[in-house]
C-alpha cells in the first residue's frame, strides 16, 4: 500500500498525455495549441471535454496521493522546523491539486465566471503558493538529514528550472510540468527505498 504514492506522478502524466491525444480537436476548439499556446485552457480544459470526468478524478486522486506523500515525509524526515513546515506546505499543495477538480471555465466564453471556475482558479494559485515554498523548505530539511542529503540540491535545482518555466508559459510549461512530476516521483521512490 505504501508504494501507491509512486503512482501519483505516473498517473497524472499518463492521463494528461492520453486525454490530450483523445481530446485534441476539442482542445483546439477551446483555443489551445500544443506549441504556440500550450497553457491556454490546458490541462484544466480537459475537464470540459467528453471524458472530463477522467481528468477530474485524476486531479482528486493525484492530490490525495500528494497529501499521502506529504504525511509520509512529515514522519520520515528528521524532526526539525524545516521538515515540519515543508511537509505541511506540501500537504496543502496536494489539497490544492485535488481542488482543481472544481470544473474550470473556458477562457473564451460569453457568460460570467462560475463559482466552480473561480474555485478552480483559486486552487491553481494556491498550488503555486504552497508547492514552490514547500520545495524550498524541504531542500533545507533534506540537507539536514543524512538519508536525504543528496536530494537537497536536486530539489533546489528542480525549483530553479521549474519556476522560470512556469513563469514563461508557452512551450516552457512542459519543462515545468515534467520537472515537478519527476521530482515528486524521485521523492516517493526515496521514501519507499528508505522504508524498504
Amino acid at each position: 500500500m505504501k508504494r501507491i504514492i509512486q503512482l501519483g506522478p505516473i498517473l497524472f502524466a499518463s492521463v494528461l498525455a492520453i486525454l490530450t491525444i483523445v481530446e485534441y480537436d476539442f482542445l483546439l476548439s477551446l483555443g489551445w495549441h500544443p506549441i504556440n499556446d500550450p497553457t491556454f485552457d490546458w490541462p484544466s480544459g480537459l475537464t470540459l471535454g467528453r471524458h472530463g470526468w477522467i481528468m477530474t478524478a485524476t486531479f482528486i486522486i493525484s492530490g490525495i496521493l500528494m497529501m499521502m506523500l506529504a504525511v509520509r515525509l512529515f514522519f520520515d524526515i528528521e524532526p526539525a522546523p524545516a521538515a515540519r513546515a515543508g511537509s505541511k506546505l506540501m500537504l496543502f499543495a496536494g489539497l490544492a491539486l485535488a481542488m482543481l477538480a472544481f470544473t474550470t471555465d473556458p477562457t473564451i466564453r460569453d457568460t460570467p465566471a462560475t463559482w466552480h471556475g473561480r474555485l478552480h482558479d483559486l486552487s491553481f494559485v494556491l498550488l503555486g503558493l504552497t508547492l514552490f515554498p514547500a520545495m524550498i523548505v524541504l531542500g533545507f530539511a533534506f540537507r539536514n538529514d543524512e538519508r536525504w542529503k543528496n536530494l537537497s540540491l536536486y530539489t533546489w535545482g528542480t525549483l530553479a528550472l521549474a519556476a522560470p518555466a512556469f513563469a514563461l508559459k508557452g512551450a516552457a510549461f512542459y519543462v515545468f510540468l515534467f520537472a515537478i512530476l519527476a521530482w515528486n516521483e524521485v521523492v516517493a521512490i526515496r521514501l519507499n527505498t528508505l522504508e524498504g
